[in-house]
């Protein structure tokens, strides 16, 4: 599964990207700048995100509030991390959609337990939406062949009452 790290500080973008590498996550990009974050994501296509909230130019909250508006993603698990401990921070931020939030300095053992959390429940969602999409189409295939079947059986029923009305003249 792939997860974006976004973080303007290049050291613990590094520092997430290795803890994430040495513990089987091969798929992961990190990103400095968080003007691209929206961009990145829509090309990458994360499972996970990894957002700080206090960068410059664009914020976590910002860019936050940009990933929850798009409607097309029904489940992206976004975990915010912050040296912000305050309660408006993270209050703020779980407003504004986050999934999870995270203090830095991270706990590697808390954050990795976390991902790992929240990778197999996007894992699932997505089993289940791939599972919905086809019972949709199952019953859109079934509901046209029913059609077709109440079509001929409308038409053998107009023909046996057409012929039972002549064979009665």
């Amino acid at each position: 599964m792939k997860i974006l790290v976004v973080d303007d500080d290049r050291m613990t973008v590094t520092l997430l990207e290795q803890l994430l590498q040495r513990n089987g996550y091969t798929c992961v990009l990190g990103i400095t700048d968080s003007r691209n974050a929206l961009d990145t994501c829509t090309n990458f296509d994360p499972d996970l995100i990894l957002l700080d909230l206090i960068m410059p130019e664009v914020d976590g909250f910002a860019v936050l509030e940009a990933l929850r508006s798009d409607v097309s993603e029904s489940f992206l698990p976004i975990v915010v991390l912050t040296a912000d401990i305050t309660e408006e921070a993270k209050a703020r931020a779980l407003e504004a959609g986050a999934t999870d939030f995270l203090v830095k300095p991270v706990s590697q053992t808390e954050a990795l337990l976390r991902i790992r959390n929240l990778l197999e429940t996007r894992r699932l969602h997505l089993v289940l939406e791939t599972q919905r999409a086809a019972l949709e189409e199952a019953v859109r295939d079934r509901t046209a062949e029913l059609r077709g079947t109440i079509a001929e059986l409308q038409a053998v029923n107009q023909r046996a009452q057409t012929s039972s009305a002549f064979s009665g003249a």
